[in-house]
């Protein structure tokens, strides 16, 4: 009988402990929820992304994360990512925001990275032309041209372009990241329709040359074009230009010495001269 009742007490006891132990381990857990903010869902690259690549579903995950730490149109879907075009190159982790994408079927690559209204056009370079291989991705330069305009007897540079953006260097949408120099055949520049008349015009009229800017430089300046002979400190001197002749004035005739003023009044007329 006493080992009935030790072994009933002993059940008892385990069954209380376990009850307690379940409860004190609820109300912690409330307690820690409580003060833990609510997370929201919001899609971050799984890896590096370069520019011009189309997002898959493997290139970006879900995870939660405070909502008032979220910024500003951030994506809580996959599915409202994938298929868009990188524009800006995006680190692991980090968060996928609208102006980092290209927009919605825009596709990928060089096309998705051309803003409405733009054009990007593309010219043939060599290690002169493309400032020995500095100008790359993201880079800004001035096109300049030589040529011999029609009716001129020397040639003459003037600067065609200012402030064009490169927009890629042969196939590649992205600058190196050590900066070292790459050499491209050819090099594409984000230009308006106008300007991109304007840069076939020179490519066909004569020599182009890439004139590498510093990016912070956006001023643009109004120069004139240089010719052969302002290059030469003892050339000969321009021949003066033609005179005219002058045309001949007429003089006025001088003013009569005597005015004459006739004054009627009814039947009588006086003549009054001064």
């Amino acid at each position: 009988m006493n080992r009935s009742r030790l072994l009933m007490i002993g059940v008892v006891a385990l069954a209380l402990g376990a009850f307690v132990s379940f409860a004190v381990y609820r109300n912690l857990q409330s307690r820690s929820g409580s003060n833990t903010p609510p997370g929201a869902e919001v899609v971050v690259a799984a890896g590096d992304l370069s520019i011009g690549v189309k997002l898959e579903d493997k290139d970006v995950k879900v995870v939660r994360f405070p909502a008032e730490d979220l910024p500003a149109g951030s994506f809580s879907k996959k599915s409202l990512v994938v298929g868009r075009g990188v524009i800006l190159p995006i680190a692991k982790g980090e968060f996928i925001l609208p102006n980092k994408l290209a927009g919605e079927n825009a596709g990928s690559g060089l096309p998705s990275l051309i803003p409405r209204g733009m054009r990007a056009v593309s010219v043939r370079v060599n290690e002169v032309v493309s400032v020995a291989g500095f100008v790359q991705p993201g880079t800004r330069v001035d096109v300049l041209l030589t040529g011999n305009p029609t009716g001129a007897t020397e040639q003459q540079t003037t600067t065609v372009l200012e402030n064009v953006a490169v927009i890629a260097t042969g196939q590649r949408l992205e600058r190196n990241s050590a900066g070292d120099p790459q050499m491209t055949p050819v090099i594409t520049l984000l230009v308006s329709p106008e300007d991109a008349q304007k840069l076939t015009l020179a490519s066909a009229q004569g020599r182009i040359q890439l004139s590498l800017r510093n990016p912070l430089d956006t001023r643009e300046e109004d120069l004139a074009s240089v010719k052969t002979g302002t290059l030469y400190r003892n050339g000969p001197a321009p021949p003066p230009a033609p005179s005219r002749p002058r045309p001949k004035r007429t003089e006025a005739p001088p003013p009569p010495s005597v005015y004459t003023v006739e004054v009627i009044r009814g039947n009588k007329q006086d003549i009054t001269k001064f």
